[in-house]
Parts: C-alpha cells; structure tokens; sequence
C-alpha cells in the first residue's frame, strides 16, 4: 500500500530474522523528519485535551495506548462506555558484550548456519531450577484501583510459568529448531535474544515481558546460561494500554459511532502490534481523505489482512473482546480444505489478488 512509516521501517531495520525489528532512535528521527519536511502538514506544539463532535471536518485521534487522562474521559464521554485497559509488559535488553559467548550461540529458528538471534541453550536441571526461582519471584504489585487484565498475546513471563512447569518450554522459550552446534543436539530450552540496535551492542530478551521486582529481574535473569554476568541497559516493566471496545463504537471505516466525524488509528482501536497499529493509522487517513472528497466508503476485502482486522474489530463479541495481532484466525474460514503446509501460500495468492481488485475500487495507483 506504499505505507511511509514501512518503507522508514526498512531503512532503519536491525537483524531479527523473518522479524522486522527497527533501530528506535533512527525510526523516531527520520518519521520526524519526513513530517516536518512536508509542505502539506502544519504542526501545532500543543495538547489538545478534547474531541469536538460538531467539527465539520473529520478528525483522527491517534493518540496510541497511553492517551491523557482528559482526552480519554472525552472519548469516553462521546461512546458512553467505560474505557477498557489491558496490561503489557516489555522485556530487558542486555548489552552485548556482558554475554558469555562461550555459552550463547547464533542462530535463527530452522536456518541452518548462524542466525539473526542469539540462544542462552538450557538443560533440564538448568531450566527447573530457573522457572523454581521465576515462580518465586517478587513482581511489582498492582496498584488499589487497577486490575490485573493482561493482553494474551504478551503475558508476563512469571504469568506464564504459573500456568505450568511446562508452558515456557512452548512458548518463548521452545528449544524446537535450535540446535546448539557446540554440542549437536537441541537445548532442553533456550532464551533468545534480538538484536536492539544496528551496531549490535544490545540485545532483547524475547518474550521476557516481565513486572519483577528490578532486583529480581537482575538475580532471576542472571540464571539464564551465559547471562551470568548480564548488564542490563533496560529492565522489564509493566504499562497500562487503553483501548476502545470496537465492536461496540467503531463503525468499519474506525468512524465512532456515536460522533460520525471522529476516526481512532491505531493501537487505541482496538488492534495490537506496530504494523497492525499503522495498517488502522492508513484505513483511518485513507477513510478521512474519501469522506472530505465525497466518496462513499469501501471496506478491504475479508480475504486481505487489512479486512480481517476489521473484521475482528467490528464482528467481534463485545463481551469478550481484546486487541489483537493479525492472524490467520481472523481470516475467512476456507471454503476446500487445503492442506497444512500450502495455507500460508494459498492466503498470500487469495490476499493479493483481493487487494488488487480494492485498490482499483479505490482508484490508487500501484504503489
């Protein structure tokens, strides 16, 4: 769709396999620098604290998941529901040369040779004794007036070890594809690390999202293989998200229901991740830009990732909803049966042909 913030993305992008990871610093400076070049966009340096239903201009509120606590009471004051938070955590990033290289080793899941990733491997006393201690770890108590609502698709790693002694090693930890080449053989379990910045002087720990106590976090961590003597450039925290129920206030084009004139983009509509979050940010542009010309509005087929978030947004059961990554959940159920290992395939070919045809509805050129 010839998305900017993709293409920033691209220039700016670190190693991180089939991932597309960014350098932050260099996104954020360069997003900057292509608003402020734009002759066509005026920039005010200020707060605006609410939404006004009578402009009789469309507005989009892109104010992300930690939106002001006045600008969210207007939202809600305009969709008459109680506003919804979840609780995402973000992981520890460790400085690279802190590492035990002698342990760790380089590899991407399934690639042969060395990869995009560094692997802390475990063996299994390694690995009890290390989810022993996360179980027993001291986190970060919520506060009187918040509750504990996690987002499923990013859960505290000491939420999922209490869900199992096994659950890690299906998860962030899964030992399948990695085999450790100082030993031939697959770790019982395996931390990996992404690389943060372009210079690869700090790495992420993946999946580690974590509200552990900072001491904890530094003795629990150091008991991950070759991370013994790990500097932690950044510790895990915990931050609350807003969001919108969508089923019950958007309409598909991310209109409110409530105050036909007012978009939502991304995060705060119900979607998550930073790709998801800028697909509604250009549904939301491109839906605005359409209705100040006249057009009617055309929704993106449910064959397209585009559609399908839609569709979880707006089809959703309100009872239960929360935000979500895009999957192949979310799309149409398949009408032949196609086997396993052609899906992904065949929802490429079914997706490009769909967003072809839009886009011709739409009259955009190929971009």
């Amino acid at each position: 769709m010839g998305s900017l913030l993709i293409q920033v993305a691209d220039e700016t992008a670190v190693p991180a396999g089939q991932a597309l990871a960014v350098n932050r610093e260099d996104f954020a400076t360069r997003v900057t620098e292509k608003i402020t070049a734009n002759p066509l966009i005026t920039i005010h340096h200020e707060e605006q604290t609410e939404l006004n239903p009578d402009s009789d201009t469309p507005i989009i509120l892109a104010t992300g998941p930690l939106t002001s606590e006045a600008m969210t009471e207007s939202l809600v004051k305009l969709t008459g529901k109680e506003r919804l938070a979840f609780y995402d955590a973000i992981a520890p990033i460790v400085s690279k040369e802190s590492l035990n290289m002698d342990i760790i080793y380089s590899k991407s899941r399934w690639q042969d040779g060395p990869g995009d990733y560094l692997n802390c491997p475990f063996d299994k006393e390694e690995y009890l004794a290390f989810i022993d201690a996360l179980g027993k770890g001291k986190t970060v108590p919520l506060k009187s007036f918040e509750d504990e609502k996690y987002f499923e698709g990013c859960l505290p790693i000491e939420v999922m070890r209490a869900r199992g002694e096994e659950t890690l090693r299906y998860g962030p930890m899964k030992p399948v594809g990695l085999r450790n080449p100082n030993t031939g053989k697959d770790p019982y379990a395996a931390v990996q690390l992404r690389m943060e910045n372009r210079e690869g002087t700090m790495y992420n720990l993946v999946g580690f999202q974590t509200k552990l106590t900072y001491p904890e976090q530094k003795r629990i961590f150091r008991m991950i293989p070759g991370m013994a003597n790990a500097d932690f450039v950044r510790l895990g925290s915990i931050h609350r998200n807003t969001f919108v129920c969508a089923p019950e206030v958007l309409d598909p084009d991310l209109q409110l229901k409530n105050a036909p004139n007012i978009y939502l983009a991304g995060q705060l509509s119900g979607v998550e991740g930073y790709v998801e979050s800028i697909a509604m940010g250009m549904l939301a542009g491109l839906n605005a830009a359409r209705s100040i010309m006249g057009e009617v509005f055309v929704a993106p087929p449910p064959e397209t990732a585009l559609g399908a978030l839609i569709g979880h947004l707006t089809r959703s059961d309100p009872k239960c909803f929360q935000p979500s990554n895009v999957n192949f959940g979310l799309f149409p159920s398949w009408e032949k049966k196609v086997p396993k290992k052609l899906r992904g395939e065949k929802r490429n070919e079914q997706s490009m042909i769909a967003l072809h045809l839009w886009r011709e509805q739409l009259g955009l050129t190929p971009g």
